[in-house]
């Protein structure tokens, strides 16, 4: 006896045409690749070029910079991808009358932000399996130690960031307006993430505020499980706080026009 295959409905349908020419056109978009896959990269080889970098550092436990520097560039990945990539991307789509016109159709608003932050946040994994590798084969940077509490803190983070990115999107309305916001946002975020100065080299107070915020919750956390600890359950509360809110904000504001 032959069972029925239940039909897809036209909401799903069209969010699956979404995802695919969404997954399409990323493709194409070599600033998009270059600012997720290679900067963190790039500069994680710069840093761990330097000699001084290559030395153990009293001052972080007896690691070393380019130790401290891995989660550094992992985090820069994500930033890259949720605040400078994405949200120009479906801002531009705004100004241009595209998401006027996807209005008309069943796709519903929930689909264009999922397929983004999907494809986006696919892009932003590959961009830290290449800071973990490079930083394991070019500098000997141990792997994760912890990997189940890293790969925690890592998904946690990887929402945080492209939830930040879709809530941009949300109340931008031009392409410009989005870039200056992405811009705004994105040198405190750098800042926290421990690009100038890494957080656990910070000074006690300043540490303490830091790690209030998402990215320097995540770069603690992340430290962590690198060093071989489980994450402390306050820098995931952080993290895990950060991404409801973010998101909520993002679905709730979110408007085709």
């Amino acid at each position: 006896m032959s069972t029925a295959t239940a039909p897809t409905t036209p909401t799903a349908g069209a969010g699956k045409a979404v995802l695919k020419s969404e997954f399409t056109l990323f493709r194409r978009e070599a600033g998009s690749l270059i600012g997720i896959l290679l900067f963190p990269v790039v500069l994680l080889v710069i840093l761990g070029s330097i000699p001084s970098f290559r030395e153990a550092d009293a001052g972080l436990g007896g690691i070393r910079l380019v130790d401290a520097y891995v989660p550094v560039t992992v985090l820069l990945a994500m930033i890259a991808g949720g605040i400078q990539s994405m949200p120009p991307i479906i801002t531009g789509y705004r100004e241009r009358g595209i998401l006027r016109r996807m209005s008309t159709t069943p796709v519903r608003p929930s689909a264009l932000l999922s397929a983004q932050m999907g494809i986006h946040g696919a892009a932003v994994l590959v961009g830290v399996a290449l800071c973990l590798t490079v930083g394991r084969t070019a500098f000997d940077v141990a792997l994760p130690r912890q990997i189940p509490g890293y790969l925690l803190a890592l998904v946690l983070s990887v929402v945080v960031a492209l939830a930040l990115g879709a809530l941009i999107a949300s109340r931008a309305r031009t392409t410009k307006i989005s870039n200056a916001i992405g811009t705004v946002v994105f040198f405190p975020a750098m800042f926290c993430a421990g690009v100038w100065v890494p957080v656990q080299a910070m000074p006690d107070a300043l540490a303490h505020i830091v790690e209030l915020t998402p990215f320097g919750a995540a770069a603690q956390a992340m430290n962590q499980a690198m060093a071989g600890d489980w994450p402390a359950w306050s820098h995931l509360l952080v993290l895990a706080v950060w991404a409801v809110g973010l998101s909520g904000a993002a679905a709730r504001w979110f408007r085709w026009e």
